[in-house]
């Protein structure tokens, strides 16, 4: 946990989404401080005209690789939540040439009860996690 829901325009092939996925998955780890092990991540891809990231007033166009993160998780610190931010555009742009113009980041937060891992419990509250 948390839970990352990627939209992308189609079109990226097996091994660049399963680098994005890779990339991604040490921002979380290093921005939140969660187990290796927990690593949830869900890639949707869309045809152009079911997808439109428009730039909100600020005065820049996206390209192609445009993409939608939302993070689904337990609350964050405005620290983490910055940190996510700067890291998660630098290294996708680094080793994905992935614009930081083409990334949106929504958080969607929940709370321990809001998520069971299988079993039907809710291992939070359970304490079988943490």
């Amino acid at each position: 946990m948390p839970l990352l829901k990627f939209d992308l325009l189609e079109g990226k092939t097996e091994n660049e989404i399963i680098k994005m996925l890779d990339v991604t998955h040490q921002v979380v780890l290093d921005a939140f401080q969660v187990p290796p092990g927990d690593r949830y991540q869900v890639v949707t891809q869309h045809k152009p005209y079911e997808m439109r990231m428009e730039d909100t007033g600020l005065g820049f166009s996206r390209t192609k690789n445009q993409m939608i993160l939302t993070v689904i998780s337990r609350k964050r610190t405005k620290k983490q939540k910055e940190q996510f931010y700067h890291s998660l555009v630098t290294r996708l742009e680094k080793e994905c040439q992935i614009s930081p113009r083409d990334i949106l980041v929504s958080f969607v937060i929940n709370d321990d009860e809001d998520w069971s891992f299988g079993f039907g419990k809710a291992q939070f509250l359970t304490g079988e996690l943490s």
